[in-house]
């Protein structure tokens, strides 16, 4: 029998370890750096104590890596478990738990959160990463919002519900609430108390039945 397949299975291990080694530092060279110009690929390589080529060869680019980094976040932050906000049929549970969930999220890695938005502001590349990140959690309200609206439970308009909502659930949002003392899942409970003005109490008078 050839060994083929235990070599490529070994060689996934490695090329698996690598990649996370790369990963870890460069969050710990965000958490580190005093300036966001020192976050280079150069910087990153040195970290880890790899080979310049190592990074490119695993994550093609700067911004590779940051994507890299980010889907690191997630992970860390559970975000697959948004997926239950979806599939919950109660419209105001679902967004409920999609507020937990980001509280979650952010709350993974609060410093390396706050360095990465920060340098999406200075660099431009890194600014789209976000931004589109930031959109699927747009889009994710929309849907969410969307429910609420089709069940008559809405007390504002539902662009603004999303804008609102936008809002409560930004990074930027529980950052500040969370401030130094705080972490992001204790301050949850204050975001969703806010998050309640977009919708109405289903046990009272919905919005179709006001005059």
């Amino acid at each position: 029998m050839s060994p083929r397949p235990y070599q490529l299975g070994a060689r996934r291990v490695r090329i698996d370890d690598s990649r996370r080694k790369i990963i870890d530092a460069a969050r710990a060279l965000l958490t580190e750096s005093s300036s966001y110009t020192t976050f280079t690929m150069d910087a990153v390589a040195k970290k880890a104590d790899v080979a310049r080529a190592t990074i490119y060869y695993q994550f093609e680019t700067k911004i590779g890596l940051i994507e890299a980094v980010c889907d690191a976040l997630a992970e860390d932050g559970q975000m697959s478990e948004l997926a239950s906000a979806f599939m919950n049929p109660d419209p105001i549970e679902a967004l409920t738990i999609f507020i937990a969930c980001f509280a979650r999220f952010w709350n993974s890695d609060q410093l390396v959160m706050r360095r990465l938005r920060s340098l999406a502001r200075l660099e431009q590349e890194v600014g789209a990463v976000i931004s589109a990140r930031d959109e699927r959690r747009s889009s994710g309200l929309v849907v969410l919002v969307g429910r609420l609206s089709d069940q008559h439970f809405l007390a504002v308009e539902p662009d603004r519900a999303v804008q609102i909502l936008f809002t409560l659930t930004s990074f930027e949002t529980f950052d500040s609430l969370a401030a130094d003392n705080l972490s992001m899942t204790e301050v949850e409970g204050e975001i969703l108390a806010m998050a309640e003005v977009i919708w109405r109490d289903p046990k009272k008078t919905r919005l179709t039945d006001t005059p």
